[in-house]
Formats: structure tokens, sequence, C-alpha cells
């Protein structure tokens, strides 16, 4: 097995430390309510801002259509939800929190919309592994999705499990599908997406078919599952984590984390060492 921190081997240019960053505007294609607070935007962009790793991010400006109003002073951190190099296509799946992501669900089709990107340190796959869980909710949804493409394109069957709080927030199912996935829906209103539940649900498959790594994005309780699963079962995972930026580019030490590396605490910049860390390394989502 690699390193925990090598790059992928997808894409692993892309993924890897030290890779290219550009600054440019894409010009907003598509931006349509989906669900909820959930919010789709698709960009043409210009072919520095075309390439990522799954697990990646960008920085987005986000400027209110109109003059009035508050306006953020700073971009904002945005998952990749879907990339097409050839076409130069940018995709993204966003929930509106505040006012920066207010003013992004604004923006219409021809506007125009500043990144910074690709950053941070994508997710990784190893060429020996044949079958990876991917369990995902919420905002976790976007940022797992292309993980499952990757996947595919690998030779790597992948089994979804999606968790949200009603069945209506369950927004990529069909994403996960189209990518050979097998997928497994659990919600709260129902109580299938309690923990235990989910903790059978994965023993069971793994019995049967067993897993060669586990990935989560977007709970507390389901890394923590995840970690606790790992250890009993001995599969590596990894985890995409969540924390407020200021720049991006690991200069402001905004984004500051502890992370467990060697039995040792390090404080590390998300944004540059992360987003995306081994379950090993983080405690909390």
């Amino acid at each position: 097995m690699s390193s925990p921190r090598e790059p992928a081997v997808l894409a692993a240019d892309l993924a890897a430390p030290g890779a290219p960053v550009f600054s440019d505007y894409g010009r907003v294609l598509r931006n349509v309510h989906v669900a909820g607070e959930y919010w789709h935007m698709e960009l043409a962009v210009p072919e520095g801002l075309a390439g990522a790793a799954p697990g990646q991010f960008y920085q987005m400006l986000c400027e209110p259509r109109a003059t009035a109003g508050p306006v953020p002073f700073l971009r904002r951190p945005m998952s990749i939800y879907r990339f097409d190099r050839g076409q130069r296509r940018l995709e993204f799946l966003y929930k509106v929190t505040g006012i920066g992501t207010a003013a992004l669900a604004q923006q219409r089709s021809g506007d125009a919309v500043g990144l910074v990107g690709p950053l941070g340190i994508g997710f990784r796959l190893e060429r020996s592994w044949r079958h990876v869980l991917i369990v995902a909710r919420g905002v976790g949804l976007a940022t797992l999705a292309p993980l499952a493409e990757a996947a595919r394109e690998n030779g790597i069957r992948s089994t979804v499990i999606l968790s949200a709080r009603s069945p209506d927030l369950i927004l990529s199912r069909e994403r996960f599908l189209a990518n050979g996935a097998t997928v497994s829906v659990v919600v709260d209103t129902d109580r299938t997406s309690e923990v235990a539940n989910v903790e059978r649900m994965i023993r069971d498959i793994h019995a049967a078919d067993p897993f060669d790594a586990f990935f989560t994005c977007g709970s507390n309780r389901l890394l923590k599952l995840l970690k606790s699963l790992g250890e009993d079962l001995r599969v590596p995972g990894q985890v995409a984590i969540e924390q407020q930026m200021a720049c991006g580019l690991g200069m402001c030490f905004c984004c500051i984390r502890p992370i467990v590396r060697g039995g040792d605490v390090e404080y590390l910049r998300v944004c540059h060492d992360g987003p995306v860390f081994t379950l090993e390394e983080v405690d909390s989502w």
C-alpha cells in the first residue's frame, strides 16, 4: 500500500501538492434550485480551471447580482461535484446557508463567477483495490459523487450509502447509479439512518464482499462509525472534512485543525494539507 499522503493514481498530476492553481472567471450555464437548501450550478470555464481531482475544491467569488445588501468579502470553498476537461465544464452542488451562498443562488445564465483552483489534496485510490464503500450525507453527496466516477474509471466497484434527513434530500442517487455503484438510501424520517442500522448494513455487505477502503463526508456520526469499523475490520479509509476558510491557499492559517499522525497531534491547514485525510488522522468532521 502506498503512503497515505501519496497522490491518487487518478489525476495524480492535479491532486498532488504543488500542482498549478488558476484564477479566472467561469460563465454560468445553469444555476437551479434542486431541493431544500440545495442548488446546482454548471459553469463553462477556461482550460486551466477545468482540471480537478475528486475531493479537491475551488474558492468561489460570491458577488450578488443586485448592488443592495451585504457583499461577502471572502470567497467560499466549494467542493467539485463534476468536471469535464474536454468540454471545460465544472459543476457544483451547494447548500445556501449565509450571505455568500445566497449570492451564488442569485446568479443566472451568462453571469461571470470568479474561481481560484483546483485546490487541496483529493481522494486517493489504490490500483489493487476492487471494492470500496462510499458513505455520504448532506454536502458530502457533492464531495463524494466524483469519487464513484473515478473508481469506475479505474475498474473499482463502489457500494454507496446515501444518508439524509428525508427522501427528497437524496440528491445524487442517479449520478452514483450511472457510475455502476450499488446504492442504498437511509433517512431520518424512517430511522434507517440510525448508526446501529448503518453499521449492520456495512458489516453484512463486508462479510459477503469485503471492502478494500472506506470513504465518507458530511457527518460526524458516520465518520466515527467508519473509524471504529475500519479499526475492527482492518479497512483503511479517507474523509473529506469541512472547515471555514479565508484564502484557500494555505497563507492565512485560518483553517487549522488538529490532525493525528504517528501518535502525535499536528495542527495542519485543511485547505493545503487536506481537505482529504485518512480516517485515523481525524476525530471530527
